[in-house]
């Protein structure tokens, strides 16, 4: 029903719509950057950040801060954000807010086997997952010996348990297999979320199917990217690329072959879109690609709130947000280091 949103749309979502704009307009702007990026200690940059919405979050924090205190404190901003959207909305929003979680879960679940291997302390690890995808059962994580074990004492209950149909082995748990692991979740994650938002239809299928495309592509590079010189067989990597987006199915083919960088590269200039993003790299140079697919993603993000009618703000805001937090972290460690020289290396502006 493209183009009839407007009819009933705001009945349900009209006032959640207006929150999330809202909250649109307190993120930094490129003026907050700059100031942020001259700053020489970490309590300039809570001076700085007081006048924003991060304001409240940080103003009973004694000296000296830490950098982890500052992206902390500036995550539970992002947290009670979400909260109050979900508290407020109804189906088939209520949903649509979950599935955005459901990322920080996979990626927790990983952090906690992964440290659990490596005989981490389980409360050290709890305190370091993202407070989004925190699920009751998580800190039981730590007593799995193998994927089935894994799924049948903790992840059952949880909304992931469906994404564990392609995972379940009985192959213990090592570095690998945990990668490999969270790749196939990711996988099935985004494939889900992606034939839910074609069935909500209109906007809201347009947008997030161009915003989880761009996801499924970037992390289709990743994957190849980093598993070169790997013992992971062609099979393999092709079974952890997504069943969507612009590089579905040829470019994976491509993808899968590749044996170096370079020739990531040439597969991938095929397609304008990401032409323009491998364009800014020199040869041979892999890790500038991150920020580049960042600024990308920024760029369509923001663009998901030229439209309006549709859920795509929810998740081009929430996502935003992390940037920002990302972006508030490197400027925060650079001056903690005495590091300004490299300020700008990693910093993403939104607007």
């Amino acid at each position: 029903m493209y183009g009839f949103e407007a009819l009933t749309f705001n009945i349900h979502g009209g006032y959640l719509e207006a929150i999330v704009r809202g909250h649109r307009g307190g993120l930094l702007t490129a003026a907050d950057y700059n100031n942020l990026c001259q700053c020489e200690n970490l309590d300039d940059i809570k001076m700085h950040l007081s006048a924003t919405e991060y304001g409240p979050y940080l103003q009973n924090e004694p000296s000296p801060l830490h950098t982890t205190t500052i992206v902390e404190k500036c995550t539970l901003k992002l947290v009670d954000d979400y909260k109050h959207m979900l508290c407020q909305a109804t189906e088939p929003l209520s949903t649509f807010l979950e599935y955005i979680t459901y990322g920080h879960m996979i990626d927790n679940v990983v952090l906690i086997v992964t440290g659990t291997l490596h005989e981490r302390d389980v409360q050290e690890l709890l305190e370091k997952c993202h407070p989004l995808g925190m699920f009751d059962s998580i800190a039981t994580l730590a007593v799995a010996q193998n994927m089935r074990e894994l799924y049948r004492l903790v992840l059952v209950d949880t909304p992931l348990a469906p994404y564990f149909s392609e995972c379940i082995t009985s192959d213990d748990l090592d570095d690998m297999n945990i990668e490999i692991m969270r790749n196939t979740l990711y996988k099935a994650y985004l494939e889900d979320f992606y034939r839910f938002c074609q069935k909500l239809g209109g906007a809201t299928a347009e947008i997030m199917s161009d915003l989880l495309a761009f996801e499924a592509d970037r992390r289709a590079v990743n994957i190849t990217i980093n598993s070169i010189g790997t013992e992971l067989t062609r099979d393999d990597r092709r079974k952890l690329y997504s069943n969507f987006g612009l590089l579905y199915p040829y470019g994976h083919e491509e993808l899968a072959v590749c044996e170096d960088i370079d020739q990531v590269r040439a597969a991938m200039e095929k397609y304008p879109p990401y032409q323009s993003i491998f364009a800014k790299l020199s040869y041979g140079e892999s890790q500038m690609l991150d920020k580049a697919f960042y600024e990308e993603e920024v760029k369509r993000l923001c663009l998901a709130f030229e439209q309006q009618f549709h859920y795509a703000v929810f998740f081009a805001y929430m996502r935003l947000r992390e940037q920002e937090i990302r972006n508030l972290m490197w400027i925060s460690e650079c001056v903690a280091q005495n590091q300004k020289s490299r300020v700008h290396d990693s910093v993403v502006f939104i607007f």
